[in-house]
């Protein structure tokens, strides 16, 4: 039998270096263990320890203007107003105490089952305990306000852990390294922030930030920059394939949580959604979506470590950008529509009911050519080795139905395969012909 044999070697990305070195073991997985436990324990404990103080808060009405992420007491005429939808204020004070305690048992369960199923592995283990002592951050920061002045240290100081446990998280993932090193260096901003503008020295009087609000925010935008920067990084230059589909998780989890949740402080503020919505019931639907957003970011941390369905990133990260960008077009086109047909016939037809039939019209017939001209190019320029693969089988299938040369349709199936699949090495092997095996039988 002959054979042809050819290598075409592709770089591939190198084991990273103490990657052998990060399960826990024998006592330190004992003592971490337990460290685990203790933390939980301590967040629990501050929880439900603030949450009757917290409740009682949302009785009193205060004289201040009710915001959606801040002050949640009611003012005179929030109270009124909820009087008027038949709500009272029990109700009012219990949805709150409900709804965080289901934001912080979400962060809690995804924090356990990673713990439970990984507790040996470093990475997972500091994420799962990132995650549990975060879930009271947010939760407990609207009830800082109404607690006592014994609880202020305490409370703060499990806030300023979770805030720098989260941020230390998003450096470190998905190998547990400060990769590039200097990023260590960028921790001294984030302990700034969470002690002056969020927790322990807040209302101190030697708080720059009281003075100089704008300092905070600058410092606060670039640290959160800087963890998309770092993340972008390993995701080009270190992580091998699993990493690089655990970073996609990660950071589509985060950037719909940050967008989702500046969109929904941006859209609680319209003129169109206060004149429709009174501030009691405003104040309960945007809380409850801001929470609802910040949940995508265990639950993205969650899919990514336990790696399960782990390449389904690709896919939902695909669709979200296609339908994302399909329905803020035909938004655009429908109210462009509306707006166009409403001051063309407006003097012939009273009433508006022409144009939102006629624009109803136009977004069915726009919908399926816009979606498929959407995906072509969102494929083009964020999926192009993906769009290149599917080009270039097209053209591959076109070859063998042409080309009659054995040597060169082998080289053109070399090529395929190592461009679409960029495997480590190609190899052929050709089957003699049968005559050539054959033993010569002769008498």
């Amino acid at each position: 039998m002959s054979s042809h044999h050819t290598s075409s070697k592709v770089a591939e990305s190198s084991p990273l270096p103490g990657a052998d070195g990060t399960r826990l073991q024998g006592g330190v997985l004992v003592f971490a263990r337990g460290v685990w436990i203790v933390g939980v324990v301590v967040v629990l404990a501050t929880f439900f320890a603030t949450t009757p103080a917290y409740f009682a808060s949302l009785h009193v009405v205060s004289t201040a203007v009710l915001n959606l992420n801040g002050d949640q007491q009611l003012t005179p005429a929030g109270l009124q107003q909820l009087h008027a939808l038949g709500l009272s204020l029990d109700f009012y004070a219990g949805y709150f105490v409900v709804i965080n305690a289901i934001f912080v048992l979400a962060w809690f369960v995804v924090g356990g089952l990673i713990f439970w199923r990984k507790s040996d592995d470093r990475m997972a283990y500091f994420a799962s305990l990132a995650l549990v002592i975060f879930s009271v951050n947010f939760a407990v920061g609207n009830m800082v306000v109404a607690l006592p002045a014994s609880w202020w240290v305490p409370v703060q100081s499990v806030r300023f852990i979770g805030g720098m446990g989260l941020s230390i998280f998003f450096y470190v993932f998905p190998d547990g390294r400060f990769v590039p090193r200097w990023t260590r260096w960028l921790l001294i901003g984030w302990v700034i922030h969470e002690l002056f503008g969020d927790t322990l020295f807040i209302n101190a009087s030697f708080n720059p930030f009281l003075y100089f609000p704008w300092i905070d925010a600058i410092l606060f935008i670039s640290l959160l920059v800087s963890l998309v920067v770092v993340q972008v990084y390993r995701y080009r230059r270190v992580s091998n394939m699993i990493q690089r589909q655990q970073t996609k998780w990660v950071v589509f989890g985060m950037a719909v949580a940050v967008l989702g949740f500046a969109a929904t402080l941006f859209v609680g503020t319209l003129p169109v959604v206060t004149d429709t919505l009174s501030g009691p019931v405003l104040n309960m639907i945007a809380n409850t979506v801001l929470e609802f957003f910040l949940l995508l970011i265990p639950i993205s941390v969650g899919f990514a470590i336990s790696r399960s369905r782990l390449w389904q990133i690709d896919i939902i990260i695909n669709r979200s950008l296609v339908y994302g960008s399909l329905t803020l077009a035909l938004a655009l086109i429908y109210a462009g529509s509306v707006l166009a047909l409403q001051a063309l016939l407006g003097s012939f037809i009273e009433g508006n009911q022409f144009a939102i039939v006629g624009s109803t019209l136009v977004i069915a017939v726009l919908f399926q050519p816009l979606r498929r001209r959407i995906q072509a190019l969102i494929d083009r320029r964020f999926y192009r080795q993906k769009y290149d693969a599917a080009r270039t089988l097209e053209a591959f299938s076109a070859t063998l139905r042409n080309e009659v040369n054995l040597n060169e349709l082998r080289e053109h199936l070399l090529g395929v395969v190592e461009e679409t699949m960029q495997p480590a090495h190609v190899s052929l092997w050709l089957r003699g012909s049968d005559r050539q095996n054959k033993p010569d039988a002769r008498g």
